[in-house]
């Protein structure tokens, strides 16, 4: 059994042909397909999804990126029962993507690592296993989840040394289709010298398609 961990089903790319992307998985092997929420406007689609979807699973946070509508004050008694929602959800399974990300110039350092240290603390008290974006970040992440005492979970899109690999002990790795790029000679080496129970399948369909597409 194949688990896509990690498949941005809500996204337009998707619109038309919704139905037959997820059956034409299921005839490729693949039996269950993790959705994220990464913005709280998408939250209600993406649980409908993992629903709809055969064997489908959610898990929602605050993406890097989607933090400038996110509010740090005080939660709302609105915000507090759609976590008590996603806690009583059976399709609910974690808490992603969260995350740093020091690729993109014009995200404000401060406010990210508010939110990531935030929903690591969720993750804590209610036992949830974290997807984590790590982009140019790698150890001010492990940082956090050493702070925060986290060993479960998924480094998504994996880009750091094998030393940092090692680091991210409980941890399973990913690398989307990044794998598959000639180029990419790192992540190929890496890749190839860790165990295999150390890496899960994820597509991050439709944003980090294979060298092929």
């Amino acid at each position: 059994m194949w688990i896509d961990t990690h498949c941005h089903l809500n996204a337009g790319e998707f619109d038309a042909d919704l139905a037959a992307v997820a059956s034409d998985a299921r005839r490729s092997g693949v039996d269950r397909i993790v959705i994220p929420g990464v913005e709280r406007a998408n939250f209600a689609t993406v649980r409908t999804l993992a629903h709809r979807t055969h064997r489908g699973r959610r898990v929602r946070a605050r993406h890097p990126s989607a933090l400038h509508a996110a509010r740090d004050r005080r939660r709302s008694a609105r915000a507090a029962r759609r976590d008590e929602e996603s806690l009583d959800d059976p399709r609910f399974v974690g808490i992603g993507e969260i995350g740093l990300d020091y690729f993109v110039p014009t995200l404000d350092d401060a406010r990210q690592q508010f939110f990531y240290n935030e929903q690591l603390k969720l993750a804590r008290t209610f036992g949830l296993l974290v997807i984590c974006h790590v982009r140019k970040s790698q150890d001010k992440m492990l940082k956090g989840l050493r702070v925060h005492d986290i060993h479960c979970g998924i480094a998504h899109a994996f880009n750091g040394s094998f030393q940092q690999a090692e680091a991210f002990q409980g941890m399973w790795l990913g690398f989307s289709g990044n794998l598959t790029f000639e180029r990419a000679r790192q992540i190929r080496r890496l890749a190839a010298g860790l165990p295999l129970e150390a890496i899960v399948l994820q597509t991050d369909a439709p944003d980090i398609v294979p060298s092929w597409r």
